[in-house]
This record gives structure tokens, sequence and C-alpha cells, in this order.
């Protein structure tokens, strides 16, 4: 039983920060480094962590990593994007922003900004936007992830059904090589589709490492893309299936945002 509570504790660890060392859990258990290399080869063996040098990385598969964990992962090429994408968006526009840590970095990007109806079901969204009264912020009901404060659900996919909007802003948990958007959570992904739906323009912001990961639910296909913002392309299957479906691709270079091709997209052409 023992045994069992620490392997769950490990999990729980990983989980939050996205990976685990092995001196560190040692210490914290009180047992040998070696007791914790058969923990996580026993873990690593039932597929739920993967074994790198020192430790191990939480699995990606049917579950997410944590808030924390997610907000720091390639954070400053989630700032780069953010910023980006923000600049395709015009004053005086209306969009939906969905759950994500990047497309919380597009709203930071938005603070400045002027005349916007924003329709968020992401509370941190709300919370960012919230004091700059230039703006309009509208937010779901429904119920609320604790997690992360997403508000998933079928209550939230019909409220955004009441609205056509210019943009949608849009992150996604992993992209597979034949251009499926998935996510972990079914109640979100329901939300996704409907502001894909509902939009005139849909802009994915996501970086390279959602590449590396896989997750159990399709939200949809990379053709009902219209622009891809991210910090480097790195599948060349993903870039055949861009052009193919005439996806925008603006790609954020190491030293900060670029600006996009051609400039913002204006609410007409949208």
């Amino acid at each position: 039983m023992m045994l069992v509570s620490r392997h769950n504790s490990i999990l729980d660890i990983a989980r939050e920060s996205g990976k685990v060392e092995v001196d560190e859990l040692a210490a914290r258990f009180s047992v040998s480094p070696q007791t914790i290399r058969k923990d996580l080869k026993e873990l690593s063996d039932q597929g739920l962590l993967t074994r790198v040098h020192g430790g191990a990385l939480l699995a990606f598969g049917v579950e997410n990593l944590g808030y924390s964990a997610r907000k720091d992962l390639a954070g400053k090429e989630k700032e780069a994007i953010g910023q980006t994408a923000a600049g395709l968006i015009p004053d005086r526009a209306s969009l939906f922003v969905n759950i994500g840590t990047t497309t919380e970095a597009v709203a930071r990007a938005l603070i400045q900004r002027s005349g916007l109806m924003i329709i968020t079901n992401n509370l941190n969204v709300a919370s960012t936007l919230r004091p700059f009264s230039e703006n309009e912020v509208i937010i779901c009901g429904g119920h609320v992830r604790a997690t992360d404060g997403g508000i998933v659900g079928e209550a939230a996919a019909d409220f955004i059904r009441q609205f056509k909007v210019d943009f949608a802003v849009i992150g996604v948990s992993a992209l597979d090589s034949d251009g499926a958007l998935l996510d972990y959570d079914y109640r979100e992904v329901c939300v996704a589709q409907a502001i894909i739906e509902n939009a005139r323009h849909v802009i994915l912001v996501a970086d390279q490492t959602k590449f590396e990961r896989s997750a159990p639910v399709r939200i949809g296909h990379i053709s009902q893309v219209d622009t891809f913002v991210t910090d480097t392309l790195v599948s060349d299957e993903c870039r055949k299936l861009l052009k193919e479906h005439e996806v925008r691709l603006v790609e954020v270079d190491g030293n900060g945002p670029q600006e996009p091709e051609g400039g913002v997209v204006s609410a007409s052409d949208a």
C-alpha cells in the first residue's frame, strides 16, 4: 500500500510540474535513488511517465499537464505568439477567445486595444481584460473547471452559438501529423467546436511543443483554421497541409514577434 501511495504521489507531482527528478523524489520520500528509479520504471512501463535522464516526464495521452506547468512550458514563445496574433485583430472587432495558456497570452496583448467585443469561456482571459473599459468582455455561463478556470460543457457551447463574430482565437492541447486538432476534455471540445463554427476568421495559436503531444478528443482539423500563428513550424507534413488547405502561416522568430505579413486582417475581410 505504501508503494501504491508513493506512485500516486509521484504522479500528482508530475501532473503539477510536468516532470519529476530522482534526487528530489528520494529526499521527499526518504528512500534511496535506486528505489525511485524502480518506481519510475514501473510507472513508465504502465505508460504513465516517460523516462528521461535524471527523472521522468508526465506521459501525454489521456491527461493534460497541470495549469502551472502548462503556463511555464514555452513561456517566452507563447508571449511572442500572443503579441503576433493580437496584431492580426483590428480595433472594433468582435472575437471569441477560448481556453489555453497561449490564448491567455493573446488576451494580455489585447489590453491596450479599444472597441473590441471579447466573448470568452476562460475566467483568466476575462480577469485579464476586465479592468480595461475600452473593450467589452462577455463571459459564458456553464461549469467552471477548477484546475484552470475554463468554462466547459453544453451550456457554454449553447451560449457561444448566440453569436457570429469576426475572429476566433483558439488553442489546442495537441496537433497530430494528419492535421487533427486535439484536446483532453470532451466538455471543452464541444465549446471549441461551437467557437470555430461561429467565427468568420479562425486564428489558431500553438507553439511547437504541441506537435510532441497527443490527446484523445478531436476538436476538428487544421483545414478549419484560417491563420496559424506559431513559433517555429517543425512539421513538414503540417506545412504541406497548410499549403493544401490555404491556411495562412505566421511564424514568430527567436527575436520576438514579427509583424504579420500583410498586417492586420480587417473585420470586413474576416
